[in-house]
């Protein structure tokens, strides 16, 4: 899952818990904190290839920058 890959490679260090939770008919949901940040079911389509991770940039704002390898 590229949503989830990309979290990981780029917030690792911010990120204390990720938890990949598969539901029925294609349920896709990535919570923040409880907060829904992306949902399939609102926009009835799957993200788009970096989709969640610009929304996961956004969330966490330019203060928080991303993980150097």
């Amino acid at each position: 899952m590229s949503a989830t890959r990309d979290l990981i490679h780029h917030y690792q260090h911010v990120i204390s818990d990720l938890t990949l939770v598969m539901g029925s008919k294609g349920a896709f949901e990535v919570m923040i904190d409880g907060d829904v940040l992306y949902s399939k079911h609102a926009t009835g389509r799957h993200a788009e290839p970096g989709e969640v991770l610009e929304l996961f940039r956004e969330l966490v704002g330019p203060e928080v920058s991303e993980y150097e390898r």
